[in-house]
């Protein structure tokens, strides 16, 4: 019976403010561990919805690589309005696909390893691959690429899949840079000392901290998390001797955020401190953009290496997968 009072009801509300309508909302295609309870996620939606008013909802998967993986898929058709998580080993491929547009933003707050000119993808954070270490566990840690291949097959490491993770895909390029074609004999020796390959990095890191493994494949940041978060400096970067690769994750309008003006203004966001004020304590990386805060001084115990080392985007995009082939090569014997 109530049915009849509806139309004076929705007169009646028709002056009141109601939730962001369904075109106020925007959708982010990330990694599991960027919108995890303790990621940068909750509280970067919190400011942004704060700043918007709009509904910021994330869609998360694996890891990185897997983000570029579901966006093929899902072609011109992709729900995702920004993706969030690629990183410059990616971006040549993923300019390809035809599915992401021009920024448009004002990127001057930038500031990256190398300087920073693409006009397309944007990034909030980096930082150098390290093999992370438990100093109670391994008091010789390796002190190379070259010793990590050749050590002690006991003292065990978790990896990383290249073909869904950003990390294990970092891993791979880091072994090209320094074995060139030597890669796949490289593999084939360091395959004894690999525990587990996972998908992400969450598993792997979970598994390092659980103590199945006294190494992991992560950040020369990471350890910052340790000192920070549990006051302890028992979790330690090893300082390889060839140098370290860089990491920078960046985001990317798609063609379907192009016709979403909240896709733009996240980005602008995405530079400034309401964002990366958050990245260092979360997503335990260095921040891409401008903040109010200070750095943790955790942060400056932290390894810093003498050498970076860096494929071009496009370098990646004409050779990840015969790389990726080499290590599955190995991997799988």
């Amino acid at each position: 019976m109530r049915t009849k009072f509806l139309p004076l009801i929705v007169l009646a509300l028709a002056g009141l403010p109601f939730p962001a309508a369904a075109q106020d909302k925007l959708r982010v295609y990330t990694y599991d561990s960027f919108t995890a309870e303790w990621g940068p996620g909750p509280q970067v939606e919190k400011a942004f919805e704060a700043e918007c008013g709009c509904d910021l909802q994330f869609v998360a998967v694996a890891d990185g690589v897997a983000l570029l993986n579901r966006l093929k898929l899902e072609g011109a058709s992709t729900k995702a309005d920004i993706v969030l998580g690629l990183d410059t080993n990616l971006t040549a491929e993923a300019k390809a696909t035809g599915l992401f547009v021009p920024a448009g933003i004002d990127t001057s707050a930038v500031k990256v390893p190398g300087g920073w000119s693409d006009d397309v993808f944007v990034p909030y954070d980096y930082a150098h691959f390290a093999v992370i270490y438990d100093s109670e566990k391994l008091a010789n840690p390796p002190k190379s690429l070259h010793e990590l291949v050749e050590g002690d097959p006991d003292q065990k490491i978790v990896l990383q899949d290249p073909r869904t993770s950003t990390p294990g895909l970092g891993m791979v390029l880091w072994v090209k840079a320094v074995y060139g074609d030597k890669a796949p004999e490289a593999w084939a020796k360091l395959k004894g000392r690999v525990l587990t390959v996972t998908p992400g990095w969450s598993e792997a890191y979970g598994l390092f901290t659980k103590g199945e493994a006294p190494m992991v494949l992560s950040y020369t940041s990471s350890p910052a998390y340790h000192m920070v978060a549990e006051n302890t400096e028992r979790y330690k970067a090893a300082a390889f001797e060839e140098g370290h690769y860089l990491q920078i994750e960046v985001a990317g309008i798609t063609t379907t955020g192009a016709k979403n003006p909240l896709a733009a203004k996240f980005i602008a966001f995405m530079t400034g401190p309401g964002f990366q004020d958050v990245i260092p304590e979360t997503n335990w990386m260095f921040p891409a953009g401008k903040t109010d805060k200070p750095l943790n001084p955790a942060f400056g115990k932290l390894v810093e290496p003498e050498k970076t080392l860096l494929f071009s985007a496009e370098e990646v995009a004409a050779n990840r997968k015969a790389w990726v082939d080499e290590w599955l090569a190995a991997m799988s014997r």
